[in-house]
């Protein structure tokens, strides 16, 4: 089997936290990593954001990364991209007729992606399995905004009327897709993000405060995420107002580092709230290196307005640190409320902070939620979670799966 893989806003092989780089491209490099292992050639296409980038880049023994012209070589905005699709499905039309290699199925990613291979499957005769990770009109009724133009939700209806298989990650989405698009269901497939195992377990607090120089905190609070409002940084910079006073409470920020306004925006309210002295924001932090930072922590803290998935719930319960995090979207799913963490169903400084003071006093419970974290997500393993989106594709193709990969079950203690 060999898949195009559209994803045109965000090249996968950047880090995660740069710019406008999120779990979207951490999704990307997984799912084709897997399915290499399982003999599954993938194409992924992605717009040329660097003049210094290859054209082509071989990932691995089956994938290759193919950077496409569309506009100018640079970072822009998202919704900016709309205008450079007729270049961008041109270009990539040329590369394919040139390149010669033929495709079981697309997959594309966001709903521009989605919007190119609409037009490619018409000439290559080939579906289209659409995986959208947020939703323009979610995406306003969680912020209670209309932020996301009408022009990208009437896309989203187009994209979803015309798709041949939508993979959702949740039940949630599944019915947001239903009600709010009007999507058939018969159309849906859910099957969750995934964790590497292997990279996020629990390792020794006490080595990795030294290693980050946080041996002088009582407490340590992380929170991993891109700086954008929806993220709901700013209500736990509010909570951190109503914790035990002291320098004994740190939290750490990784996230996009760049001096963007929401950056600045929030160094000025930490300033005004006085608590500048317990944020760390350590702007971007490379992936690999991320762990050290989940086992430095008591708690990760994910007080977002939505999210689709939730890939950081999964990494800090992988990694044996409790999660106390918005009762929204996936995390709703991955996080067991007062089993491997708690979730906050008031969007307020006050319930957050309410939460997270009973988790940073009573020990027994912190550390009883720390030894049932990992198990609670091994199912996640994206070996797992690769063989069903290949059973996915497999059924739309109307192939059989090889029994192999059907029957065995790949699991990481």
């Amino acid at each position: 089997m060999r898949i195009l893989e559209i994803s045109l806003h965000s090249c996968p092989l950047r880090a995660p936290g740069s710019g406008d780089v999120g779990g979207m491209n951490l999704y990307i490099r997984s799912i084709a990593k897997e399915l290499d292992d399982l003999g599954v050639e993938v194409d992924i296409f992605a717009r040329r954001h660097d003049p210094e980038e290859a054209e082509i880049i071989k990932v691995s023994q089956r994938t290759r990364l193919i950077h496409i012209n569309a506009g100018k070589p640079r970072d822009t905005h998202k919704m900016d991209l709309y205008n450079y699709l007729p270049e961008f499905i041109s270009n990539l039309k040329s590369f394919l007729k040139n390149d010669g290699a033929k495709y079981d199925l697309i997959r594309s990613h966001y709903w521009t992606s989605a919007l190119a291979a609409e037009q490619l499957k018409k000439d290559l005769g080939i579906p289209n399995v659409v995986t959208f990770h947020t939703l323009g009109e979610v995406k306003n009724r969680a912020m209670g905004t209309v932020d996301e133009p009408e022009l990208r939700i009437k896309e989203e209806k187009r994209v979803i009327e015309n798709a041949d298989r939508i993979i959702a990650f949740t039940a949630e989405e599944r019915n947001n897709l239903v009600n709010l698009y009007g999507c058939r269901p018969q159309k849906i497939r859910v099957i969750p993000g995934g964790v590497d195992l292997d990279l996020f377990c629990p390792a020794d607090k006490e080595k990795a405060r030294r290693q980050l120089h946080l041996e002088g905190y009582k407490r340590v609070l992380l929170f991993v995420g891109r700086i954008q409002p929806i993220k709901g940084l700013d209500l736990l910079l509010r909570a951190l107002t109503q914790l035990p006073n002291g320098r004994t409470v740190r939290l750490v920020v990784s996230g996009n580092g760049d001096k963007t306004e929401d950056m600045l925006r929030l160094n000025l309210l930490a300033s005004k709230l006085g608590i500048e002295k317990k944020v760390q924001f350590v702007g971007t932090v490379e992936h690999k290196k991320i762990p050290v930072y989940y086992n430095a922590a008591d708690i990760c803290v994910i007080p977002s307005y939505h999210e689709s998935f939730g890939l950081v719930a999964l990494e800090s319960l992988a990694s044996g640190t409790p999660v106390v995090a918005s009762r929204v979207g996936g995390l709703a799913t991955t996080v067991k409320d007062g089993k491997t963490g708690y979730l906050v169903d008031e969007r307020s400084p006050e319930a957050l902070a309410t939460h997270l003071c009973l988790l940073m006093s009573e020990n027994e419970i912190r550390e009883s939620m720390a030894r049932a974290a990992r198990p609670s997500v091994v199912k996640y393993y994206w070996p797992n979670i690769a063989r069903r989106v290949l059973g996915a594709y497999a059924e739309l193709l109307r192939i059989e799966m090889p029994s192999s990969l059907i029957t065995r079950r790949t699991i990481c203690q």
